[in-house]
């Protein structure tokens, strides 16, 4: 349980102290950014103040971009649109792979290659090289090359798997891109504004939040913090999945002699 004094630092209104979301949100540590030399100037709006030299977000806020996001998110799993995950950085890997996994979403959940949006062509080859070279392997057709050969291929198996794996869903470009910390994943930032795909982005307070379309602004360098924005956001799309608009069927008059 919170405690008042604690919840006072994050939620200044009593009548929110009760609030489901900000307690869950307080007990992941959600509401820690940097400290202040840190900060960017767009975050100023979103900090409450600081403690032990750590500037403190304010969860109310924080909230009402957090149901901004999802529901944003929540349209496109209504209307069955793709996102790509990206998240590299150690702390949100496995998050962002499990959320890519359970929603059959793309994701990087490791370094970014550059073009993966704007030379998508491109990327896409060297994933079908990979599936391709997979199929092959597990059919055994690569039995007739030498035993050095076949240990070159499933070197070249091994590292286009570790750079493309996420990717094998995404047969097109994405409709929007989910990012964990913007600030690390930059260039994903920049190649999506360029091909103008909108970007929700958990954020903390060192990211400029005018980059992103659909900012949430929490901790993100924490295992927990990330696993509750992820675990939100995976939610709402599959909130939107069962209420998805599906096309009404048409209604061809039959004449009558």
């Amino acid at each position: 349980m919170l405690n008042s004094q604690d919840m006072e630092i994050v939620a200044p209104q009593g009548e929110i102290k009760d609030d489901p979301v900000i307690n869950a949100m307080f007990s992941v540590g959600a509401h820690f950014g940097y400290s202040k030399s840190r900060r960017h100037p767009s975050v100023k709006p979103y900090i409450f103040g600081a403690k032990n030299r750590v500037e403190i977000f304010d969860l109310e806020k924080t909230k009402s971009l957090l149901e901004g996001a999802k529901n944003y998110i929540k349209n496109l799993g209504t209307l069955h649109k793709q996102i790509l995950l990206v998240g590299g950085k150690n702390e949100s890997k496995e998050a962002i792979k499990g959320a890519g996994m359970s929603l059959g979403m793309p994701y990087v959940a490791g370094r970014w290659i550059g073009g993966t949006l704007t030379n998508f062509a491109e990327i896409r080859s060297r994933v079908d090289t990979m599936i391709d070279l997979l199929n092959k392997r597990e059919k055994g057709e690569l039995v007739k090359y030498t035993k050095k050969e076949r240990l070159l291929i499933d070197r070249d198996i091994e590292r286009l798997q570790t750079f493309f794996t996420g990717l094998v869903p995404m047969k097109s470009l994405p409709t929007a891109l989910f990012v964990i910390d913007p600030g690390k994943e930059n260039i994903a930032v920049a190649e999506a504004d360029k091909v103008g795909i909108p970007v929700v982005a958990l954020m903390s307070s060192d990211c400029n939040l005018k980059e992103v379309a659909h900012p949430i602004v929490g901790n993100d360098s924490s295992i927990k913090s990330i696993r509750f924005f992820v675990e939100e956001i995976v939610s709402a799309y599959k909130e939107g999945e069962k209420v998805a608009v599906v096309p009404e069927a048409i209604v061809v008059p039959v004449s009558v002699k």
